[in-house]
């Protein structure tokens, strides 16, 4: 089985380590790698979705900026 190539630093949009101090926050101790990727992949997705229906609702309101409340709306 071919092993993955690591990740490049310009891979992602969200940081490591502000969502690792997040996590323990949270209270985990330890926090895996693949985890820590895993959660990031998933915020990544579900802000790129939330974007792409806030600007649904902004295009709708024949406006160009998206707003806190086209976000809002998106995420409901």
């Amino acid at each position: 089985m071919a092993k993955k190539a690591p990740a490049k630093k310009s891979d992602g949009y969200i940081a490591k380590a502000p969502i690792r101090r997040l996590m323990k926050k949270e209270g985990a101790d330890l926090v895996a790698a693949d985890a820590l990727d895993k959660l990031i992949g998933y915020l990544e997705k579900q802000a790129a979705n939330a974007t792409k229906e806030a600007i649904k609702i902004t295009k709708a309101d024949k406006r160009k900026r998206v707003t806190a409340a086209d976000i809002r709306k998106a995420t409901r």
